[in-house]
């Protein structure tokens, strides 16, 4: 069974930095995309960054500049460097994945999310 626990997160004043990674187990076949959400209480999830298996990137236009996303294949780790953060980056970040299991099809796994707080 794939899983995808994340860990990085804390508070951090507004400008710090944070890096947090996400780390896949069990049998994996293909990866077609790794991604990161963020939900804040009350409101909707919504894709912060998404990491194609091609090496594209998507961003949400709020991050641009200041998240990066990467990978690291031989640790099966994504990871989210986060910087300039600002009090609206408070949320729950969920690492999600459109992945392959093996034996089964293309599914969605979500990690269990990691609090990330920016205040003064």
């Amino acid at each position: 069974q794939v899983q995808l626990v994340e860990s990085g997160g804390g508070l951090v004043q507004p400008g710090g930095s944070l890096r947090l990674s996400c780390a896949a187990s069990g049998s994996i076949l293909q990866v077609n995309a790794m991604g990161w959400y963020r939900q804040a209480p009350g409101k909707q999830r919504e894709l912060v960054a998404r990491l194609l298996s091609s090496g594209s990137t998507n961003y949400a236009d709020s991050v641009k500049g200041r998240f990066t996303i990467s990978r690291d294949n031989a640790k099966n780790t994504v990871y989210l460097q986060m910087n300039s953060l600002k009090p609206e980056d408070t949320a729950v970040y969920y690492c999600n994945g459109y992945l392959i299991p093996y034996g089964g099809s293309w599914s969605v796994y979500w990690g269990q999310g990691t609090q990330v707080t920016v205040s003064s």
